[in-house]
């Protein structure tokens, strides 16, 4: 943990009592999760399909709630966020005490480019930060670079693909923009496109931001779900495209947290 956190912490500490992430998520203490799991509106209840995996609820509150999911004797917490990059940071800085040994970001992404196929399975080569909420962490809010390239740890992303290399399913990089707005980052396309984004998204360039100040080894697995440039819907997909994004979120990427939950 860096001293920035450390200071953050101190700071939020002096006006709340209590263990957070247990009061939040029912993430126990006394407990090693092999995971954190980051989960801007997934929850485990609803996309994994597989009975192998044993999904206990912890804590349940109308945006944000607290699972562990276990298989295979590994322990993962898995912490479901709204959407957005301030209630991931508000969500996922309190987790930093926790004792884990890994973080996964996993959540829907969309495509920019014809490149990117719906169901395609993906992760950040950079994150171009379009959201404000990152420089909250930074001694002071004037200090506020917009449009930031933030980067994910190079060695830890290349384990992750030549774990991913031994199994049947395929990894592609892309430069992933992260908006504040949904709805509006149509009215923006053009501008986005020129920075070089393929992807977009809301939370990663936060989610790095924060893991670089936890300092654990961290990833971003993220499901395409639309595309602007192919004229694939986020909301209207044809059932065949609703499937091929489903067995991504449902079925790969659960598998997949749980393999690097046994990485060395």
């Amino acid at each position: 943990m860096k001293q920035r956190l450390i200071q953050v912490l101190d700071n939020m500490k002096k006006y709340n009592t209590g263990v957070m992430y247990q009061e939040i998520f029912g993430f126990d203490p006394d407990t090693f999760y092999d995971v954190l799991v980051v989960a801007p509106g997934w929850k485990p209840t609803k996309i994994i399909r597989d009975p192998s995996y044993k999904v206990t609820l912890l804590e349940q509150h109308s945006y944000f709630s607290g699972y562990l999911v276990e298989k295979d004797g590994f322990k993962v917490a898995w912490a479901q966020t709204a959407s957005g990059a301030c209630n991931l940071l508000d969500h996922v800085i309190i987790c930093s005490d926790m004792n884990f040994g890994k973080c996964v970001f996993v959540g829907a992404v969309g495509g920019l480019t014809e490149e990117y196929q719906i169901g395609d399975l993906c992760t950040p080569s950079e994150c171009i930060s379009g959201v404000y909420m990152n420089h909250y962490l930074d001694e002071k809010l004037p200090d506020f670079k917009p449009f930031e390239k933030i980067y994910p740890n190079k060695e830890y992303t290349e384990d992750i693909e030549r774990l991913i290399e031994t199994t049947e399913y395929n990894l592609k990089y892309a430069k992933v923009f992260c908006t504040d707005s949904v709805s509006l980052e149509y009215s923006h396309l053009d501008e986005i496109k020129e920075s070089g984004a393929e992807l977009i998204e809301m939370e990663t360039s936060t989610f790095y931001t924060l893991m670089d100040l936890f300092e654990v080894p961290s990833i971003a697995l993220l499901a395409v779900s639309d595309n602007s440039a192919t004229g694939v819907p986020l909301l209207g997909r044809s059932d065949e495209l609703a499937e091929k994004y489903g067995y991504t979120r449902s079925v790969i990427i659960p598998d997949l947290i749980f393999k690097i939950a046994g990485m060395k």
